[in-house]
């Protein structure tokens, strides 16, 4: 009788063989990710992250649907309290996951951790909006991260212990090892027949080089794409869906009365997240002194002592910074966490018009956001009697859709110094509605501020010259003859303008980007 060939053995083999390019790539695949890892974890490190974590946290948070609004806000409260501990365990983490995937170390630790700490990021600093894209639907690298560690996990599972890692190596020696870490502890320790280097180099080439063009084109293709359905949100301006109606509730430019006339007046201010208008009909979620933006307009005199309450009610840490004041700023302007106040006094020994801000890190980010106000000091050697007196606050929105006519802050356009808006007392255009008022030849004194927190501005008052500029409020040093005076981030300034003819007197910022975008106001000037 003939005997038939055994046809099963070079099958066996190939299935071996395919078997070892299977480990050789899976265990290329998991190293790749792990320089991705450990560059990540490099990043983390740096100061910049604990600087901005909780401000990226807060920004997300903005930009959710009402939904998900309980969720980000018990993450805030919660990381806020205890943002030290945060940073660092973030950074703890995503290290020992970067020496995992490198080495081989703890993996089923590794890829479990690696996929529940890239969930954790997707539904808190992303968001399931995408990453810091308000509107968005893309779902973000984090998400695509806890993907890529379920597929190691399966790959490790299905193929069995790889020997290139070194919890193979371990297994063998400490046999509890293997079956703590493994994903198939059962399977048979001997490795798979070896391929020759010059394969296996060329597999982990190549997977090294899929992942990097299949990161860098998901980064390209994230920052490139064009205004569609799923990402316009980023193209809405507040001008571009502003209503044609009056601003509601305008912002009283008026100069209130002093705070008290004794040797010391107090201050109480408290910020908290309002969500507030910035152009007729379109709201933004800012961060605030007292509920408003600008805040209160502080008015005291030459000398006073001011004595100053500062409450936190915000989600994250806040901290006051007055130009008015000499005080030592690790002191007074330290930042404190929700729930927490700062006390501290000063003597008004400077006169003139100062901005008060938010000084806590990122400073761009809070001023941004709408934490800046007026603080006024009047001059022991008074300056001529005004008789009117009005306060501007310039300062700059930087905007994306949240949804509807709600706007939220965009950081990267603040970075950019690209605003959306421009605006006097936080409202583009509000006092061309509400002009302010006047009668012919009274001295019309305006207190104005530029709050930035990146653009200068060249204050001018259309059809008229000024009967006075005083650059620090003293009255011996004023300017006369002036038609526009250029004034810095940070920086106040006083005006006196005396209208001789009745009219409407535009008030402008001469950059013409600016006037365009919300930097205009009206005098009304009557008989």
């Amino acid at each position: 009788m003939e005997t038939v060939p055994n046809q099963t053995e070079p099958k066996s083999n190939a299935e071996t063989a395919s078997t070892a390019w299977l480990i050789v790539a899976a265990a290329a695949l998991r190293t790749a990710f792990g320089v991705f890892m450990a560059i990540d974890a490099w990043l983390k490190w740096q100061p910049g992250f604990a600087a901005h974590y909780v401000g990226y946290l807060q920004n997300a948070a903005n930009a959710q649907p009402r939904w998900l609004e309980a969720w980000f806000h018990m993450w805030l409260r919660l990381v806020t309290m205890h943002a030290g501990f945060f940073i660092t365990t973030t950074r703890l983490i995503e290290t020992a996951i970067a020496i995992g995937l490198l080495l081989g170390l703890a993996r089923r630790i590794t890829y479990f951790a690696g996929a529940l700490f890239s969930l954790l990021i997707w539904s808190t600093a992303e968001g399931f909006g995408g990453p810091y894209t308000s509107g968005a639907t893309n779902v973000g690298p984090a998400l695509v991260y806890a993907l890529v560690f379920v597929a190691a996990a399966l790959f490790e599972h299905l193929l069995g212990r790889n020997p290139y890692s070194l919890d193979y190596y371990l297994g063998r020696r400490f046999p509890k090892w293997a079956s703590l870490v493994e994903w198939a502890p059962k399977r048979s320790a001997q490795p798979p027949p070896a391929l020759g280097w010059d394969q296996q180099l060329g597999v982990i080439g190549g997977i090294i080089v899929i992942l990097v063009f299949a990161l860098a084109t998901l980064g390209s293709a994230r920052t490139s794409l064009p205004p569609t359905p799923q990402n316009a949100a980023a193209a809405v301006s507040p001008l571009s869906i502003v209503s044609g109606a009056p601003v509601a509730h305008p912002y009283s430019p008026v100069l209130p009365p002093l705070i008290g006339n004794g040797n010391a007046v107090s201050v109480s201010l408290e910020s908290s997240d309002v969500t507030i208008e910035i152009a007729s009909g379109v709201q933004y979620q800012a961060w605030t002194f007292n509920g408003t933006v600008p805040g209160p307009i502080l008015h005291v005199r030459e000398g006073q002592t001011v004595n100053i309450t500062f409450v936190n009610h915000g989600t994250m840490q806040h901290s006051i910074d007055l130009h008015a004041a000499q005080v030592a700023p690790n002191v007074a302007y330290r930042s404190v966490n929700p729930g927490q106040k700062v006390e501290f006094s000063f003597v008004a020994q400077v006169p003139g018009a100062f901005i008060y801000h938010c000084g806590t890190p990122p400073v761009l980010q809070h001023i941004a956001n709408g934490m800046y106000g007026a603080i006024i000091v009047d001059p022991i050697e008074p300056l001529p009697p005004a008789d009117v007196s009005y306060v501007l606050v310039q300062s700059e929105w930087y905007t994306a859709q949240a949804e509807g006519t709600l706007m939220t802050g965009d950081y990267n356009k603040m970075l950019n110094g690209t605003p959306d808006e421009v605006v006097f007392n936080g409202v583009a255009f509000q006092y061309n509605d509400h002009p302010l008022t006047a009668k012919v030849g009274q001295r019309v004194r305006l207190y104005v501020i530029d709050a930035g927190p990146n653009l200068s501005t060249s204050f001018h008052i259309i059809g008229g010259i000024f009967a006075a500029v005083y650059p620090d409020g003293d009255a011996n040093h004023a300017l006369t003859g002036v038609s526009t005076y250029p004034i810095s981030p940070g920086e106040g300034v006083v005006f006196d303008a005396i209208i001789p003819h009745p009219g409407k007197y535009p008030i402008v910022d001469h950059s013409m980007r600016d006037m365009m975008i919300g930097a205009a106001a009206e005098l009304q000037v009557t008989p």
